[in-house]
């Protein structure tokens, strides 16, 4: 599925969109293109987070489901977006240590999506997903989830490093997914903890790595490198529920 449901095309549509306050995450515009109306859009694009991609003519042709997008389409979000404090606000009201899940760069919907349903079952209490090179909340992210959609709550930020930082600094601490970690079942997941996965192709990033306490591995046997990255999460959420109950 594509984003069909949530796809606006044509410039006063999606300048509308953006003057309502609409979440649009991604925004494509013909390549070249700077007469007033398009510079109207960009000032207002600029306000937002919403990514900008400047696109050839048979780009946006493919994009297009109505023919008539005047050199601009917009990809709107299926759903708001959180922001951190309401993760911890769930978190209080379940009187609950925070668990919290950081995705560096997941960029499959059906993977978010999954994501999204199990980090809900597992008891966590929110997902952060940078604003750049990795997939919103789409129509498909939303159907994938199951309806957990509507009660995890899903923030995006600028940087994924610093955000850690930050959340370091309100006690969390951090372990990460990665196949050159220590067993996971030899780390201690209890207290306030965000569990960071990486991108399906390339894990997690370097500079993301640097700032977690911990790496766990997963134990593995097969002959392929690793595991989907929703299943992985999975994996970790549920020995993170495992030592929190024992």
């Amino acid at each position: 599925m594509r984003y069909e449901e949530f796809t606006i095309e044509g410039r006063n549509a999606v300048l509308e969109a953006f003057r309502s306050g609409k979440t649009i995450d991604r925004l494509f515009i013909l390549e070249g293109n700077q007469d007033g109306p398009i510079r109207t859009i960009l000032r207002e694009a600029k306000k937002t987070d919403a990514i900008i991609t400047y696109v050839k003519k048979e780009r946006l042709e493919q994009l297009s489901s109505t023919g008539k997008h005047q050199g601009v389409i917009a990809y709107a979000a299926a759903y708001e977006y959180a922001s951190i404090e309401d993760i911890f606000a769930l978190a209080q009201e379940k009187n609950e240590d925070p668990f919290i899940v950081l995705l560096d760069s997941i960029e499959d919907p059906h993977n978010l999506g999954a994501i999204i349903r199990t980090a809900h079952q597992a008891g966590a209490h929110g997902i952060i997903i940078p604003k750049r090179r990795a997939v919103g909340l789409t129509a498909t992210v939303a159907r994938v989830s199951s309806g957990a959609i509507n009660y995890l709550p899903v923030a995006k930020v600028t940087n994924l490093s610093n955000t850690i930082e930050e959340l370091k600094n309100r006690g969390l601490w951090f372990v990460c997914a990665d196949m050159d970690g220590e067993l996971m079942y030899n780390i201690n997941l209890k207290g306030p903890i965000g569990l960071v996965i990486g991108n399906e192709g390339e894990g997690v990033s370097r500079l993301v790595k640097e700032k977690c306490d911990f790496t766990a591995k997963i134990p593995m046997y097969g002959k392929v490198d690793s595991l989907n990255a929703s299943v992985a999460m999975g994996v970790m959420a549920y020995e993170i529920v495992r030592q929190r109950i024992m």
